[in-house]
């Protein structure tokens, strides 16, 4: 078992995880009874299986479903969720399970946080993105008409339970959606990550377990200590938005068609061209990017109907302002990184054409 430490919980990764977290659950006083919010298709997966091992180790607990996809992402689910929460009679004393990708910890969380103004939750996430990213930091979140994650909190579960051969019913699509996060760490903080991911492409995609699990360690790692020094997100863990500002618009500009992950790689590569425009870094490090997201078929260029006017009224709203500036995470190398706010909408909109 590999464990990671923030400051208020702890991280697991190991097979049978399962079985640690009857241990826990039984040794620690996290819940009475317990919620497993999940959504429809990880429900089939490992929800039922789930709450029939709970149910025979004494464990008492429910399954609250919602329907898969980051459209349900908003507060009609939570709403559905917090009824069902108290027809089934749950109290400070109880917790909720979550027990899925990025949207199901994202809508398990916030919901933990506002149920009786705090209940706990422990985070058991199934998808490769949501290991290595969304699980760890403590961010919850709905999405609006205004955009995503917009409406949100800050609140950290009692312990995270990765298991990696929840891996094994990933569709590749998914896996590659997971590498445009693992490239954003590789160029804020580790660039050898980047030649893993070269190198190792084959491997990663047919889901190799040594390989993938030194990823997931390194990339917990890097989120675990910009989440430890810079909790809330004041200064640096801003970093962790790299490609996330023009990622996020995109994302709700198609309506959530356009997945995380591709947007993440969208926004990354329209930052390094704005980078390299501005002499901040150099073109060969931008083309080594762009090269290593397209090797994993990720898109680097906006879809016709994106026009750069609609991707600019769709940043306006993005939580990353400051002093009424757009705040931008640009690298200036392999492994460096500034934030700043003087880019234009001039400047994205020559961005724009050349990812048209």
């Amino acid at each position: 078992m590999k464990r990671i430490r923030l400051k208020s919980y702890d991280i697991l990764i190991m097979d049978n995880i399962i079985k640690k977290l009857i241990v826990d659950l039984k040794s620690n006083n996290w819940g009475r009874k317990f919620a497993i919010i999940t959504d429809s298709k990880v429900k089939k997966l490992y929800g039922i299986e789930l709450q029939e091992i709970l149910n025979k180790a004494g464990i008492e607990s429910i399954i609250i479903p919602f329907v898969s996809g980051e459209k349900n992402k908003n507060f009609h689910t939570v709403e559905r969720i917090l009824d069902q929460l108290f027809k089934e009679d749950f109290h400070k004393d109880d917790a909720i399970i979550a027990l899925g990708g990025g949207i199901t910890g994202d809508i398990a969380g916030f919901t933990a946080s506002i149920y009786m103004r705090g209940i706990p939750y422990i985070q058991i996430p199934t998808t490769l993105l949501s290991i290595v990213d969304s699980s760890v930091g403590g961010k919850t979140g709905v999405n609006t008409q205004w955009g995503k994650n917009l409406i949100g909190t800050f609140y950290n579960p009692k312990r995270v339970y990765i298991q990696p051969k929840f891996l094994n019913t990933l569709p590749k699509k998914q896996i590659k959606n997971a590498v445009a996060e693992i490239i954003k760490y590789g160029v804020i903080a580790k660039p050898s990550l980047l030649k893993t991911l070269k190198k190792n492409r084959k491997e990663i995609l047919n889901l190799n377990k040594k390989i993938l699990l030194k990823i997931i360690f390194s990339c917990i790692k890097i989120k675990a200590g910009f989440v430890t020094i810079d909790e809330k997100e004041h200064g640096i863990r801003k970093h962790l938005n790299y490609g996330h500002t023009i990622g996020h618009a995109l994302e709700k500009i198609s309506g959530f068609s356009i997945q995380h992950g591709q947007g993440v790689s969208i926004g990354m590569s329209i930052i390094n061209t704005i980078s390299v425009s501005r002499k901040m870094m150099t073109k060969k490090d931008a083309d080594y990017i762009k090269n290593l997201l397209k090797s994993y078929s990720l898109p680097t260029k906006l879809l016709p109907s994106v026009s750069a006017i609609r991707l600019i009224s769709a940043i306006k709203l993005d939580k990353k302002m400051h002093n009424d500036k757009k705040q931008f995470i640009i690298p200036t190398k392999l492994g460096k990184i500034k934030i700043i706010d003087s880019i234009t909408n001039r400047d994205i909109i020559k961005a724009c054409k050349k990812h048209a």
